[in-house]
């Protein structure tokens, strides 16, 4: 019998993952994961250690990586599975992203030092690892620093609320739009990005589709599919049944591989356990090598 597959995992390459990838392959290996592909945010960093740890443990990894596009003026998330991470095209990809995604970063702490948060940009690289960081990320370094102040504008997070929740609540209550330290988004086009995927020889997944943040559509889905998707994660720690039904129905329709990504992060995102989805199975990973360009 074939193991189960997981195609999105962070590692602490990501500046919100934790975990090493030596402990994720690891971990594959204790629960019987036959495939994962770590794909952090917006780099390789986790290749080519990670194929050497699998090799050794017997897990097969896929080379991956989640790209931070803008479609219709919403975030997406855009996996590429089987990427050819040593490319030029995807070091370029990289570099766009970062650019962008700083300059994000750069802009919230800004608004939060306006509002009279004590947090500074340094303070975010440093332990963001120098990679730019997410506004969970963010929220985690702010929130440590201002309790160990016993800041009273933090108190309520940390009140009846399990500390690992409580960037998430700091991110909707500050970061989301229409609150005081929302920025635009500047991501590059998904659609861009789309366009080049191939020379990176990595197969175009967009994930979680019916995230808060991306909300997307058949319309959208049929669109993304003629500029070239091959992919659609269905199985994903952001969607209740329903959503799963009825992504994995528009991917039937529009012949797009239905994939499985837990998503998991670490301590970031401590409602996800790793290897809690169980979904993913095998054929996946046939039916999206046969997509590779």
């Amino acid at each position: 019998m074939q193991g189960l597959v997981d195609l999105h995992i962070h590692s602490n390459k990501s500046s919100d993952g934790s975990l090493s990838p030596f402990h994720i392959v690891q971990l594959a290996g204790e629960t019987n994961l036959e495939a994962i592909s770590i794909s952090d945010h917006d780099t390789v960093a986790a290749y080519p250690q990670a194929l050497q740890f699998g090799e050794e443990a017997g897990v097969e990894v896929i080379p991956g990586i989640e790209l931070t596009t803008l479609f219709d003026g919403r975030e997406f998330h855009l996996l590429l599975p089987f990427v050819s991470w040593k490319k030029k095209i995807i070091f370029k990809l990289i570099a766009q992203a970062s650019k962008k995604r700083i300059a994000e970063a750069k802009e919230r702490v800004r608004k939060l030092q306006e509002i009279g948060f004590d947090i500074s940009w340094k303070e975010i690289a440093k332990d963001s690892k120098f990679t730019p960081p997410l506004g969970v990320t963010i929220a985690q370094v702010l929130l440590r620093k201002a309790e160990r102040k016993k800041s009273p504008a933090i108190k309520k997070y940390f009140n009846g609320t399990s500390p690992d929740f409580a960037p998430y609540l700091f991110y909707e209550d500050y970061f989301v739009k229409g609150k005081p330290a929302w920025v635009p988004k500047r991501n590059m086009s998904l659609l861009d990005v789309l366009k080049v995927a191939p020379e990176t020889e990595g197969v175009p997944v967009l994930a979680h589709p019916g995230a808060y943040f991306q909300k997307t559509s058949r319309e959208d889905l049929a669109i993304l599919k003629e500029s070239g998707l091959e992919g659609l994660e269905v199985y994903t720690s952001y969607h209740d049944p329903s959503q799963t039904e009825f992504y994995k129905k528009i991917a039937e329709e529009l012949d797009l591989v239905p994939i499985a990504g837990s998503d998991f992060h670490g301590k970031i995102k401590p409602h996800i356990p790793f290897g809690s989805l169980k979904e993913g199975q095998y054929w996946m990973v046939e039916e999206l090598r046969k997509r590779k360009k």
